[in-house]
Formats: C-alpha cells, sequence, structure tokens
C-alpha cells in the first residue's frame, strides 16, 4: 500500500480478491493449477507441503488408501470433462492402515458390525446397490504392496472411458519416515540392502 493510499481502497482491493477467490466458479475464474489430487485420508500426509501447492490450488480428493473408486473416477469425470482439471495426481504412502490387517480380519469386523455384508447398503442414496454376492474385500480393497497399488491407481485413471486423453496422470508414493515424495518403485531401502552380484 502506497502512502497516498487510502486504507479503505486497499480493504476493498482485498475483499475483492477474496470474493473472487471464493466465488471463482460462479464468476468462471480458473484455479491456479487445474490440478485434481487423489490421495489417502491418512492425517500424516500434508498434500499442499509435498506439492509445493496452495490452499485453493488443487482439488483434493481423500479416501481410505488413495484407491481409484467408482467415486473418484465419477469426480475425476466431471472436473475434468466441466472445470478445465488438466492434471490428475495420485499419492500413496508407507506404513498405510490399507496394509495393516488380514483380510479375514477385516471381513470379519464389516460383517460383524452390519449384521451381514451380503444385504448392507454401500451408498446412502442408493439402497438397493449392496455387495450381494460380492466379496466385500474387492470393495474394501486393502494394499499388498504400495508402489504397486500406486501404479495401479494411475493406470485406472489413465485408462478410465470418463477421463480426456490429454489429462496428465502420473502417482507417487509420500514416505512418512523422510516427509519425502518419490516415483512408485523407487524404494531405496531395497537398492541399498541387498547384495548386487
Amino acid at each position: 500500500m502506497s502512502e497516498h493510499e487510502h486504507h479503505h481502497e486497499y480493504v476493498d482491493a482485498t475483499v475483492t480478491d477474496r470474493t473472487d477467490w471464493a466465488r471463482r466458479r460462479r464468476k468462471g475464474i480458473p484455479t491456479n493449477k487445474s490440478l485434481l489430487v487423489v490421495a489417502c485420508m491418512d492425517e500424516r500426509i500434508p498434500v499442499e507441503e509435498v506439492l509445493g501447492i496452495e490452499l485453493g490450488d488443487a482439488q483434493i480428493f481423500r479416501n481410505a488408501g488413495g484407491k481409484v473408486t467408482d467415486d473418484v473416477i465419477r469426480s475425476a469425470a466431471l472436473t475434468t470433462n466441466f472445470f478445465d482439471t488438466d492434471e490428475i495426481i495420485v499419492i500413496n504412502h508407507t506404513d498405510c492402515g490399507m496394509m495393516s490387517a488380514p483380510d479375514e480380519a477385516i471381513r470379519e469386523g464389516l460383517d460383524d458390525q452390519t449384521g451381514g455384508l451380503e444385504n448392507a447398503d454401500i451408498d446412502p442414496s442408493l439402497p438397493e446397490l449392496n455387495i450381494g454376492d460380492g466379496d466385500a474385500m474387492e470393495w474394501v480393497k486393502m494394499t499388498d504392496d504400495i508402489d504397486e497399488a500406486c501404479a495401479a491407481q494411475v493406470e485406472y485413471l489413465r485408462g478410465s472411458e470418463f477421463i480426456p486423453d490429454e489429462v496428465a496422470v502420473s502417482g507417487y508414493v509420500y514416505e512418512v519416515e523422510s516427509g519425502e515424495l518419490r516415483h512408485p518403485g523407487d524404494r531405496v531401502a531395497e537398492e541399498i540392502s541387498e547384495r548386487r552380484v
């Protein structure tokens, strides 16, 4: 603010900027990055920080395991086709809770909770949609290998007919131990812990 400017002019400009930011969808103002991030809901992942973005730069979809589910595809289809999003980044992470229990323990726990998984509603807006004869573990999507899981999520998005081919899709593994991102398959520990003859 210059010394000759009245303070209300500064405040007015700030209010206008904030209003534009808050109502940019209605005003047709694009986000800074045109980016959708699909990440695990784990509270240890500082998504904005590790991607070098700020609040408002990206749409962030978080779920258990950072999995590409039907709702991720639905959201990605809408934002890439109607909101000019042209990039999707998947973030999975080490020490994920989706690798913490055997399938049978998860299946039994959910079965006990619902009183029978085969008839449990899996979408409150579509109560007729249930697991039926399907395997609950296909719905839960536990993870055996985080690097393979991350690469698979990227391929699911790239292969979806709902997402335009020109949308850039990439994936990273966040190492909770180091606080850094890496490419799937770049496991430093394996590289330095195995003897190479």
